[in-house]
């Protein structure tokens, strides 16, 4: 269950107009912040981002299923039952065992796939399937996005950071 702050996080997020993805990105923070302190592990930082991503759907945030072919059948119903969860287009039915079960088994996962290592990997892996030009055009948005004094602001560190590497 993530906390009111994250929900809260996430729809300032939504009022200020960003995407739903990072409306979702306050819960996969969560989720990372979660393992890094030990309340539960992750195999892979894709399941890390994963969880977070199912909680987000489950708490309201806007973010569709991905299409058919795109990942595992099995993923994207899970995906699909979490996002009709959030929407209220369905009641989840309690599991209590199923639930212990998952958190037992997630205790016993590795923590270190949560570090920052980890997941600067993820991030470039997941960034070299992306195309330039779509890479770019994130970018692009994401400046749009930031607003006058966030662009400012911005400038004004990437110039402290390129001041201190000479």
């Amino acid at each position: 269950m993530p906390d009111k702050k994250t929900i809260e996080k996430a729809r300032k997020d939504k009022r200020q107009g960003k995407s739903p993805s990072t409306q979702a990105g306050e819960f996969v923070h969560e989720e990372i912040e979660k393992v890094r302190r030990g309340e539960h592990g992750a195999r892979s930082t894709k399941q890390a981002i994963a969880i977070g991503l199912s909680e987000a759907r489950r708490a309201g945030v806007d973010l569709p299923p991905p299409k058919k072919g795109k990942v595992k059948e099995s993923t994207r119903k899970s995906a699909e039952y979490a996002y009709e969860v959030g929407q209220g287009e369905r009641t989840p039915k309690r599991r209590p065992k199923v639930s212990k079960a998952v958190s037992e088994v997630l205790e016993h996962e590795p923590k270190n796939t949560a570090s920052h290592e980890a997941l600067s990997r993820q991030t470039k892996r997941a960034a070299s399937h992306r195309t330039a030009e779509e890479r770019s055009a994130a970018a692009k948005k994401a400046g749009e996005t930031k607003g006058p004094s966030g662009r400012s602001a911005a400038a004004r560190k990437a110039a402290e950071t390129r001041a201190r590497k000479t």
